[in-house]
């Protein structure tokens, strides 16, 4: 009897698919919005820092999302570890913090994010 190759099936994840970039992108544009208020009077500048952040990082983490079937496991990584890194080191940077300490510290969260999801992606496929 022949042995046939299965199929392989996209996954659905339903509404968690768009819902967690979308929480994930609100959160980080109000933390964006608080950084950026310095503990002054909040202004339209602000709010739209808070929105354009948010939604380029619930965009973002939402194509990552919809397109990390099709990566292999070490590019995958790499693409949350980017993605985290260059999230980090904007905060960073809405603080006043130097260039070199905005770069170092996102190069540092992307390296720990990069290991960290490739051992669990190698570990869980």
């Amino acid at each position: 009897m022949a042995a046939h190759a299965a199929a392989p099936t996209r996954r659905q994840h339903g509404h968690l698919g768009w819902a967690l970039p979308l929480v994930l992108g609100i959160s980080y544009g109000a933390y964006a919005a608080f950084i950026a208020r310095d503990g002054g009077p909040g202004s339209v500048g602000q709010a739209v820092l808070a929105v354009v952040s948010g939604a380029v990082l619930a965009v973002l983490a939402y194509l990552l999302g919809r397109f990390q079937a099709s990566l292999p496991r070490e590019l995958r990584a790499l693409a949350y570890g980017a993605l985290s890194a260059a999230a980090i080191g904007f905060l960073v940077s809405l603080t006043g913090s130097s260039v070199l300490r905005s770069a170092g510290l996102g190069v540092a969260v992307g390296a720990g994010v990069t290991v960290v999801a490739f051992y669990l992606f190698y570990t869980h496929e």
